[in-house]
């Protein structure tokens, strides 16, 4: 009969595996855990034996070393794509440098990513998003220099409410790859510092509410100012899929799925 513990029994690196999908999670940094699930005669680990991979193909922990283990990684990284848990099991045969014999089964799971949404505008759009991407899964910030708007009680599903200018606002928040920036504040040049900087920040998405008219004149602001292109193309605008939407529940309902999709097919 195979040896089954529970996962991380004999896992002498599990508090720092543990701390480190913690840590990625919140920075938005992909990663999986592949945990030895049952072994039998010779193998290398034993149950509860666990190797969390990085994006990077970096790891911490072990299920074995040699080329179990770098057969363990190729598939992490798959995993880390598709989102798809595998289970692999191994026969360990001279291949594997493990001439006695022995299995042992391997359970890959991709770990959570904390997906976060910065609204920059409480006005009929951005308050508006906020229930939608709470539902959605998003820890959720507004910012809006008018303290009337920017009140708590206004936005009870928001995560933070900050009443303040929003390019300042930005500047002072953690804004890793896995956060998406909507911006729908109530003039232009207010828009422009808010875009300015978003771009500062590696989200991975910034959208902007507005007309191709709009999205014109922003992008000769942004060439005239000195941005490159690269950095110009990383803004959508008009933000939100093409759905007809015209009032302000339908346009953050298209916002919300064009960032779902965006999630889904690993762009943001």
């Amino acid at each position: 009969m195979p040896e089954v513990t529970p996962a991380g029994a004999n896992q002498d690196n599990a508090l720092e595996i543990f701390e480190e999908i913690v840590r990625l999670g919140r920075y938005g940094q992909p990663s999986a855990l592949a945990t030895v699930i049952a072994s039998n005669g010779s193998s290398p680990r034993k149950s509860g034996a666990g190797m969390l991979v990085k994006n990077d193909a970096s790891i911490i922990g072990s299920v074995g070393g040699g080329s179990v283990e770098q057969d363990v990684i190729a598939v992490v990284l798959e995993v880390m794509r598709t989102g798809a848990p595998q289970l692999l099991d191994f026969h360990l045969t001279e291949r594997f440098g493990h001439v006695c014999g022995g299995t042992m089964h391997v359970f890959i799971q991709p770990n959570p990513i904390e997906y976060s949404l910065i609204i920059a505008g409480a006005g009929h759009v951005g308050s508006a998003l906020v229930p939608l991407a709470r539902y959605a899964g998003y820890r959720v910030t507004v910012i809006d220099p008018r303290e009337e708007y920017a009140r708590p009680e206004r936005l009870p599903e928001a995560d933070l409410v900050i009443a303040d200018d929003a390019a300042l606002a930005m500047a002072r928040l953690a804004v890793p790859p896995s956060t998406a920036i909507v911006i729908a504040t109530t003039d232009f040049q207010q828009d422009f510092d808010a875009v300015k900087a978003a771009l500062q920040t590696p989200a991975g998405f910034i959208g902007l509410i507005g007309s191709k008219r709009k999205k014109a004149a922003l992008e000769e602001t942004l060439r005239q100012a000195g941005y490159p292109p690269e950095q110009i193309s990383r803004i959508t605008v008009p933000v939100g899929l093409d759905i007809g939407a015209e009032t302000p529940r339908e346009i953050a309902v298209s916002i919300i799925a064009q960032l779902i999709a965006c999630r889904k097919n690993n762009a943001l």
